[in-house]
């Protein structure tokens, strides 16, 4: 096991020799580590084949790709972050200057999970590294290939400064009993929890990335044709393993068939009739999540699909025809390639049971109707999601990504992973050429100059 007090030690003293304080060494490293990326960018396919049996357009759609974009991004934009910012001050305070000073927490602990291991451990790496801080990354266990490959990448940047703790639960728990100056946290709501009742014992600050049953609206004014197209590519992305896929549906009574009938359709054209056998399709990550995926189906009535190849881990997308709120499938978040199909009639019953359930990370509706539109986004409180399409609203950098509620607290990408890493020290320099004497007693009348200076 890594002898974690040594590592905190050293990132403490790293951080307290000033370098990574400086943006000329934040950009030299960000710039390492796009080139070591770059230069190992076949390990990582072949280890994110091997841990999710993904592909490599997938692989590069949704991890690699995201994280040369974040790179470009911090790079660009790195020296107008890290500027102080001037505000405005009061009259009262005459003569002042205020301003507004971006540094870093100090040292950072990122916990990664294992359904895009590259990608959600190296994005919020790169925001807490743009801020200046020095980070000991925790891959998850399960994705093994993949957490020894970022080992092998992070261990080319200055020890001290990047460091990987591998291992499972015990490495875990041994990290959470140091403090830390932030944790990053992404995973389950369950394990969230005890992340952020660890780092109460600190008073460690926290962004918690987690989950939830994200839902996705179907109105009868739809493109059915289109939305069932956009929504297989979104649910079957990663074999449905992703934090922000449509977890359930709830569709149109009028529409309800024919989204059905696409839905089938795009499966079949996207990965066959046996999408089980496909080398394009992804893997369920180990046998207890594609156990507990086929004893949720196993106790569903009218399944369309559902085959499994047991060799590969490979579920074949599972369509539960006539689910209700009480579903089986309706119980816990799926994390897996299964359409549980809810129909409604009233839209606004319908925004009011979800928000009766725990706050989605995510939520989609398909619809031409703009007032339809509008009511979803005013009424229903969730992280983010997207109109007309599915997931692609985490690929923009000029949108906070997080959740809220259950679902988590907390955002990042772009612009807001650099703020979401660095605290904001407020600074008020006062002249010393002229002191007006209004603030100091004795006061007598003095209340009506200070009520025409407030």
């Amino acid at each position: 096991m890594t002898d974690i007090t040594t590592v905190v030690a050293t990132q403490r003293a790293f951080f307290r020799s000033g370098q990574s304080k400086n943006t000329a060494f934040r950009k030299e490293q960000l710039k390492a580590l796009q080139r070591s990326i770059k230069i190992h960018e076949s390990e990582i396919f072949d280890a994110l084949k091997a841990d999710l049996n993904k592909y490599d357009f997938e692989a590069y759609a949704t991890e690699l790709g995201l994280v040369y974009g974040e790179l470009r991004h911090m790079l660009r934009h790195l020296d107008g972050y890290a500027k102080t910012k001037r505000v405005r001050t009061p009259i009262v305070h005459f003569p002042a200057r205020s301003a507004i000073y971006r540094e870093p927490y100090g040292c950072v602990l990122i916990m990664s999970p294992w359904n895009y291991p590259f990608q959600l451990a190296m994005i919020p790496l790169i925001g807490a590294l743009a801020a200046g801080n020095c980070v000991v990354v925790k891959p998850s266990n399960y994705a093994k290939a993949t957490s020894r490959i970022l080992t092998q990448i992070l261990g080319e940047l200055p020890r001290g400064y990047v460091d990987v703790v591998e291992g499972g639960r015990v490495e875990n728990q041994a990290l959470l009993d140091h403090k830390f100056d932030y944790i990053f946290f992404t995973g389950s709501p369950a394990v969230g929890k005890l992340v952020m009742e660890r780092a109460a014992q600190h008073l460690t600050p926290v962004t918690l990335e987690l989950g939830g049953k994200s839902p996705c609206i179907v109105d009868r004014s739809a493109r059915i044709d289109l939305a069932a197209r956009r929504i297989v590519w979104g649910k079957l992305v990663n074999s449905g393993q992703t934090c922000v896929a449509p977890d359930y549906f709830l569709v149109h009574e009028q529409v309800r068939d024919e989204l059905i009938v696409g839905l089938k359709k795009y499966i079949h054209q996207f990965y066959g009739a046996q999408p089980e056998q496909n080398i394009e399709y992804p893997a369920i990550i180990n046998d207890g999540h594609l156990n507990r995926l086929c004893a949720l189906l196993a106790r569903s009535d009218d399944v369309w699909g559902g085959a499994v190849n047991g060799e590969t881990r490979q579920l074949a997308p599972a369509i539960v025809v006539n689910a209700d709120w009480n579903s089986p499938t309706m119980e816990e978040e799926l994390f897996g390639p299964i359409f549980p199909i809810l129909t409604y009639t009233e839209l606004d019953e319908t925004l009011e049971q979800i928000n009766d359930r725990p706050t989605p990370l995510a939520l989609y509706c398909f619809s031409e109707d703009v007032d339809v539109q509008n009511r979803v986004i005013s009424t229903v409180r969730y992280g983010g999601g997207c109109i007309n399409d599915t997931i692609i609203h985490l690929a923009n950098h000029n949108l906070p990504f997080g959740g809220a509620g259950e679902s988590g607290m907390g955002s990042y990408h772009g612009a807001r992973s650099f703020e979401t890493f660095s605290h904001e020290k407020s600074v008020l320099k006062r002249g010393t050429w002229i002191d007006i004497p209004v603030r100091y007693a004795p006061y007598g009348v003095k209340i009506r100059i200070l009520r025409k200076l407030l």
